[in-house]
């Protein structure tokens, strides 16, 4: 069974129908890079995916051996996230809260997997840092290890390099590619940098008003409306 099943979903942002008609699967493993232009749904079906978006039509299906509160999430930055005034080890641990359930405590093993979390993300010697002073770089890497102190099955990405320089975001990617690689996390990441994304994806998932394609990124690479988007020049979709 799919990690996740979307079957003939349909979504809606602002009284706009968005997404119509949309299947795809996501299996354990998977790296799955969802392009298309502004307004295609991109952001909107990750928020469906979280439980946060309501379906106009269609479902979303769990597998039974992952729960919503196993999904790890990178939003979008926004100004207020990044003058957020905590230390590093607050913000990572933070991330702990969606297995603790109703407890108003940190557990041991909560703080053990903030600390594993900030070493793998190579923050350590951040920890009592104050987040709003920090690089945009440092910033996303422990939203990061916040998202893993979350899960070790799923982690859902969206436009996690938005505004970052082009070495600092490449970094970021092979990050991302090595959690995916080496540790087995499945992502799904929205992302506008479709050249540099697609070089580490599985499969990918380019919405479109009139026609949307879901397959691997193989497939995807043979598709002529692809290759003239790759040709093109622009790594913007």
């Amino acid at each position: 069974m799919p990690l996740i099943n979307c079957n003939n979903i349909a979504l809606s942002y602002e009284s706009r129908t968005v997404v119509k008609d949309l299947s795809f699967d996501v299996h354990e493993g998977d790296y799955l890079c969802v392009v298309g232009e502004n307004g295609s749904g991109k952001s909107t079906l990750i928020r469906a995916l979280l439980g946060l978006k309501s379906l106009s039509h269609g479902s979303i299906v769990f597998s039974e051996g992952l729960s919503k509160n196993e999904i790890g999430y990178l939003p979008q930055q926004s100004g207020i996230q990044k003058d957020f005034p905590a230390s590093v080890y607050e913000v990572v641990l933070s991330g702990t809260l969606n297995s603790s359930g109703f407890l108003p405590f940190y557990k041991k093993k909560n703080r053990l997997t903030a600390e594993e979390n900030m070493e793998k993300l190579g923050i350590t010697d951040l920890k009592n840092a104050c987040y709003k002073e920090l690089s945009g770089g440092q910033q996303q890497r422990v939203l990061l290890a916040r998202a893993l102190s979350a899960t070790k099955k799923l982690l859902l990405l969206d436009e996690p390099t938005s505004g970052l320089d082009p070495i600092v975001s490449s970094d970021f990617y092979r990050i991302i590619e090595k959690l995916n690689r080496d540790d087995g996390i499945t992502v799904i990441m929205v992302s506008h940098e479709i050249k540099t994304a697609i070089k580490y994806a599985t499969h990918m998932l380019h919405l479109h008003r009139n026609h949307s394609f879901f397959g691997p990124k193989e497939h995807y690479l043979e598709c002529n409306d692809c290759k003239k988007l790759l040709e093109g020049g622009s790594d913007n979709v």
